[in-house]
């Protein structure tokens, strides 16, 4: 009952304007029925109910906060001049309806209600007592109530400014939870493309060999099968890490991503499969982030996977040139070119059609570099990547600041 009782109270304010139009008349009340001085005027049901008639107007306060004042005074100036009954400590009403304006009504109708007020105020002082006391104590509590209706608009403009920064605050956070889980599937997507893709296609390429080679070349074809598994093994290894992030009911491994360190492996499982590849770094050779060596290893396994898949290539050239602030990864191939992508060639253009080069077009962005695809100078397909690197006297700051912190 006490709570049901709470929710009415908080879901209607008219409920709460009636309660305190309830307590003024509990107050007013008073003084009708405390003993009296016979020498006092007397306490009549006619003063009493024009005095309760002054407290009505209460009700309304929120929906018409100057009709409100503009009522209780008109009900106290007819109980003023043609009544002689108590009087009251403190004109309640008028009170609650000028903090009332001065909570809820614009500014111009605040100022011309001050200015209204005061004068009323000068006028019932002219017509009661004729002093100073009772003149300043008057205008001390219009002015506090007021007063206190203006800090309570204040407190009120503030919080609702903290309760909406507040729940822009949560609907910005959701939408980046949102945009950081979009994120990280296009990441997780990308990472099982490129480590599923290049793997069966290497497995592809050495399986279809195998037959032939064990006809012609014995000892090939146990290379093609131990290349086969070797690279399952490698592939399983990979996605296991991955699944392992993904599992919530048990730790997930924490091997460090494939970086340039591990290219020759890779290359020579693309060479186990009949491919010539050469390799080279050129340039001021040195040490980058973990995530940008991830980056290149992973663009390199996905243009040697459209190599393996669909140049028909007999060789293909890989090449990293380090500069002051960027590094360059090519990887170009002698095979069928962008052209026969019609016809099952390079089906990835410069176009940009297929998941393996827009992947390796987001790694770019993601390190502020840029991707191209297209024919080579000598026919072909080539793809040519470029990440920025952070200047060298940077690196040795984030070295430095590493070594301390271990």
């Amino acid at each position: 009952m006490r709570a049901w009782g709470e929710r009415l109270w908080a879901a209607d304010p008219r409920w709460r304007d009636l309660g305190l139009a309830l307590l003024v008349q509990a107050a007013v009340t008073i003084p009708f029925v405390v003993p009296r001085d016979p020498r006092e005027s007397p306490a009549t049901w006619t003063a009493y109910l024009l005095t309760s008639l002054g407290n009505v107007p209460l009700v309304w306060r929120r929906r018409a906060p100057v009709a409100v004042l503009f009522g209780v005074v008109a009900a106290g100036s007819v109980y003023g001049l043609a009544l002689d009954g108590p009087g009251q400590p403190l004109p309640y009403a008028g009170l609650i309806a000028v903090h009332t304006i001065a909570l809820y009504s614009s500014e111009r109708v605040r100022t011309v209600m001050a200015v209204v007020v005061t004068v009323l105020v000068f006028a019932s002082v002219a017509l009661n007592t004729r002093t100073a006391r009772e003149l300043l104590f008057a205008l001390f509590v219009f002015a506090a109530a007021f007063a206190l209706g203006r800090l309570q608009a204040t407190r009120q403009a503030y919080t609702q400014a903290v309760e909406d920064r507040a729940a822009q605050l949560e609907r910005a956070n959701r939408i980046e939870a949102e945009q950081a889980a979009a994120r990280e599937r296009a990441r997780i997507a990308r990472e099982m493309h490129d480590i599923l893709s290049h793997a069966v296609s290497i497995m592809i390429v050495q399986a279809e060999a195998g037959p032939v080679a064990v006809r012609r070349a014995p000892a090939r074809a146990e290379a093609a099968f131990e290349a086969i598994a070797e690279t399952g093994r490698d592939a399983m290894a990979q996605l296991r890490t991955m699944l392992g992030v993904l599992r919530t009911d048990e730790p997930a491994p924490r091997a460090p991503q494939p970086g340039i360190g591990a290219l020759p492996a890779l290359l020579e499982r693309v060479r186990a499969g009949g491919t010539a590849v050469t390799y080279a770094r050129t340039g001021a050779v040195r040490e980058l982030p973990a995530a940008l060596e991830a980056t290149v290893h992973r663009v390199v396994q996905e243009a040697l996977t459209n190599v393996v898949r669909h140049a028909g290539a007999t060789s293909v050239d890989v090449r990293l040139e380090y500069g002051e602030r960027d590094l360059t990864v090519t990887v170009a191939d002698d095979g069928r070119g962008p052209a026969a992508g019609a016809a099952g060639g390079p089906a990835l253009s410069s176009a940009g059609g297929g998941h393996g080069l827009i992947g390796i077009r987001e790694r770019a962005a993601a390190h502020g570099g840029t991707a191209s695809f297209g024919a080579g100078p000598g026919g072909g397909f080539t793809v040519g990547v470029r990440l920025v690197l952070s200047p060298p006297e940077v690196m040795e700051v984030v070295r430095a600041v590493g070594a301390v912190g271990t």
